[in-house]
Parts: structure tokens; C-alpha cells; sequence
């Protein structure tokens, strides 16, 4: 086993062995999150840091959960600081194999969000984990797998091990989940499980010293281990017609606010920004029909990218991100964004939330 694998864990482990104090963060999207637990307690992060307070009782462990339903890890990069490594953990699961499918950058965003926890002072151990679909066993885990393996990072399948015990005929997918993604509690346990069991396997060699080597060099171009997300804290663009949404944010789960709101068709934003790859992050929204925009990159008008507010899904709004520039030249760029014409009746608002730039 790659010593990045295991001689963070390890360390974390006679830390707590010795009664210190931990951080534990899990990060990902909707089933990180406890999206289909009863309650926040029967998801698996959760019932993962009790696993951790059980086996080490002399220690001090703090939880941070930093999952948000319906978000990939292009999102994820530019989060991770204040959703997670902000709080300077100790160990971390990740999670975005499934949340990864529509991300088409997906190896690369998801590169620097291992890199950004690899790199972080903390110097956290990181255990990844690929949910999947249990209706079809898809998920990107293969390709998310490439990247951990190229930095020895360990992996929880739960498609070769929940989801093989269910088509083996142990369970049904209805025992496991109401939607064939999320979890109940049952499948929340089960998760754990798998988890913990192989927690227990490295605490059985945890006084083994190893010596952890340096990160490697990237595997992909790695254009987004430093990226970042500007909303109205971070950039003022230029408005008219659109205004900024002063209601209060509670926490980072209360997504739909301090965005910037565009009414009317004609309304518009302009925002100049430096850097080689951005995306647009908006609502999409259920209650429709809703409002779309046109963006336009550097005065292209003739290629305009068409932000559609209405959803095509039904379990809820979306923190929809679209790409808009990827391996570009760093530079200054332009990016004018403007509510189309409708001919519906009361749309829904066009929502802009964020840029991310990298």
C-alpha cells in the first residue's frame, strides 16, 4: 500500500489512541449530506465518526459535514476551502462518483480536490468513497479510482461490495433505497460498514511507523487544485436590471441567496475576471417555466451560451454549474450575461449564484 495511503491514517489513528483531538470532515454531495436518513444521525458520515468516537473514547473528535445535495466536484474545488479545509481536518471522505456522471470535466476537477486536501496544512488522511446508481451500477468511480490510485489513495466501492450483495439477492433495492440513489437508513448503515470495516483492518497495524512521501506531480493538467468560487462577497459586477439578493444567508446549505436576480428579460450582468477556466453557476429550478440568459464570452456574440433556469428534474432546485471556459488563456476576460425574451406568463427569476474561475 502506497505510504500517502496509509501513513496519514495511521498517524491519525495513534493521535487518537493517544487522546488527542481530531477533526473528521466528509465531503460530497446529497448522500454525504444524509439526503433519505430519518434523521442526520443514521447517515453514513455520521454513524463514520462514531465509529471513530466508539474506538477511541479518550480522544476528542469534531465533525464537519460539508455535503450539498446535487453538486459535483467541479463545484466541490472551488468549495472545499470554506466548506471543509477551512476547519483544518484531520481525515476526510470524498464523495462524487456519482454526482460526477454530468460533469464532463470530471478527472480533473476531481484531481484538485484531492490535491487541495492533500496539500492542506493539516495534511489530512483521505479515504474516498463511489456510491452508484442501484438501479444501474453506474457511477464515474473508475475514473475517480485513476486518481486515487495515482496518489495511493484508498477507495470504498460500494458498487463491488452494497450493491453486489443486493443483486446476489440479499437485499432489495427497495430494502435499500425509495429512489435507486439514495440510501435509507439501511443503506446508510450498510455504507458505514464497509467504511469502518476497513478502518478496523488499518487500526490493526497502526503502531506499524511508515513514512509518508511527498504528493506527486499531477496526473492531469490540473488546471482546478486552486480554483475558486466569486459571489457578491468576492466580485461587483456591473448591473442593470439585475439587483443582488440582500437576504440573509444562514449556512451553506441555504444555497438560494446573496445571488444576483434577474426579473426581466433585457436585465443584465457584466463581469471581468482573470483567469484560464470559469463556469457559471444559476438555479435551476422546478417551478416552472422560469427565465434563461445568454452569456457571452469576451464579446462573442455570435456563440452565446444559453443558462436555462427550468429543470428538467423534479426532486428540487439545482446549483446548476455550466462550464464556460476550460484550458483558456489566462487572461482578463468578459463575461456579459443577459435575461432573454419570453413569451411565458410570471416566469420563475433568472437566479445567478456564482463564477467559478480556475
Amino acid at each position: 500500500m502506497n505510504s500517502i495511503k496509509l501513513a496519514r491514517l495511521k498517524n491519525c489513528m495513534r493521535r487518537a489512541g493517544r487522546g488527542e483531538r481530531l477533526t473528521l470532515g466528509f465531503f460530497g454531495g446529497s448522500i454525504t449530506q444524509d439526503c433519505s436518513a430519518s434523521v442526520h444521525e443514521n447517515c453514513y458520515a455520521y454513524r463514520v465518526f462514531r465509529w471513530w468516537q466508539d474506538t477511541f473514547p479518550a480522544a476528542q473528535f469534531h465533525y464537519v459535514n460539508g455535503g450539498i445535495g446535487g453538486t459535483d466536484s467541479l463545484f466541490g474545488a472551488s468549495r472545499i476551502v470554506p466548506d471543509l479545509l477551512m476547519y483544518q481536518p484531520d481525515f476526510i471522505v470524498v464523495d462524487f462518483s456519482v454526482n460526477d456522471i454530468g460533469n464532463d470535466l470530471r478527472q480533473e476537477t476531481y484531481e484538485g480536490v484531492l490535491r487541495r486536501a492533500l496539500g492542506w496544512p493539516s495534511a489530512p488522511a483521505v479515504l474516498l468513497l463511489n456510491n452508484v446508481y442501484y438501479d444501474t451500477g453506474v457511477s464515474v468511480e473508475d475514473c475517480h479510482n485513476a486518481v486515487g490510485a495515482w496518489y495511493g489513495i484508498p477507495h470504498i466501492s460500494v458498487r463491488d461490495t452494497v450493491y453486489r450483495r443486493m443483486l446476489a439477492g440479499e437485499f432489495t433495492r427497495e430494502q435499500l433505497t425509495a429512489d435507486g440513489f439514495h440510501p435509507n437508513d439501511l443503506g446508510h448503515e450498510l455504507i458505514a460498514a464497509e467504511i469502518t470495516a476497513f478502518l478496523e483492518q488499518v487500526k490493526t497495524q497502526m503502531w506499524e511507523s511508515e513514512e509518508a512521501l511527498p504528493v506527486p506531480a499531477p496526473m492531469t493538467d490540473n488546471a482546478y487544485e486552486q480554483a475558486q468560487r466569486l459571489t457578491i462577497r468576492e466580485i461587483s459586477p456591473m448591473l442593470s436590471g439585475f439587483r443582488a439578493d440582500a437576504r440573509e444567508k444562514k449556512s451553506r446549505l441555504d444555497c438560494f441567496k446573496n445571488g444576483w436576480i434577474g426579473e426581466k428579460p433585457g436585465d443584465s450582468a457584466i463581469f471581468v475576471v482573470e483567469a484560464a477556466c470559469i463556469a457559471v453557476q444559476y438555479r435551476k429550478t422546478v417551478r416552472k417555466p422560469a427565465l434563461s440568459a445568454a452569456l457571452v464570452l469576451d464579446g462573442d456574440r455570435e456563440n452565446p451560451v444559453v443558462l436555462d433556469g427550468s429543470f428538467a428534474e423534479d426532486w428540487g432546485d439545482c446549483l446548476y454549474v455550466e462550464p464556460v471556459l476550460h484550458h483558456g488563456e489566462r487572461k482578463l476576460h468578459t463575461l456579459e450575461i443577459t435575461v432573454r425574451e419570453t413569451a411565458a406568463e410570471k416566469p420563475t427569476p433568472f437566479y445567478l449564484l456564482s463564477l467559478l474561475t480556475a
